[in-house]
């Protein structure tokens, strides 16, 4: 009997299954962000690319440091019509909301420059919506600006 209970309690957990990011167009842009911002003073110190839903949200939390420069960037499947970028602080205020559609410029890059007022960790949730796939890929960068003496 006590196996049985044990067979049922495997099955009623949901099954979550991890998709590799796998989008050549997205790492591209980022290498040629990462390039173009180099020039500028600003190296990368968080980088990762994600297998997203669409529709759904994606919770990054990051130290920031008060004071310092940062530019934050998310790269999304460029096939999405809408992206979205919110950054709350510790209180969960939200301290910066950007939004691109697809037939934007820019449309699948969202760049934002960024200076914390404390030193504290930061909430930043992408989210991208796609009618055609479930599943997207995007690429979320935090580049420091390099004060050289």
């Amino acid at each position: 009997m006590l196996a049985i209970a044990c067979s049922f309690g495997a099955y009623s957990q949901p099954m979550v299954q991890k998709v590799a990011f796998d989008n050549p167009a997205i790492v591209a842009q980022a290498d040629s962000l990462k390039a173009l911002f180099a020039k500028q003073d600003f190296v990368a110190v968080k980088e990762a690319g994600m297998a997203m839903e669409s529709e759904y949200e994606i919770p990054i939390i990051v130290p920031l440091k008060e004071g310092t420069w940062y530019r934050v960037v998310f790269i999304g499947d460029i096939t999405s019509r809408l992206y979205e970028v919110r950054m709350f602080d510790w209180n969960e205020k939200q301290v910066v909301y950007q939004k691109k559609m697809w037939g934007d410029v820019d449309g699948n890059i969202i760049n934002y420059d960024y200076i914390p007022r404390f030193s504290e960790y930061h909430m930043i949730k992408p989210v991208q919506v796609n009618k055609k796939k479930k599943q997207v890929g995007g690429y979320f960068i935090i580049f420091k600006k390099i004060i050289k003496p």
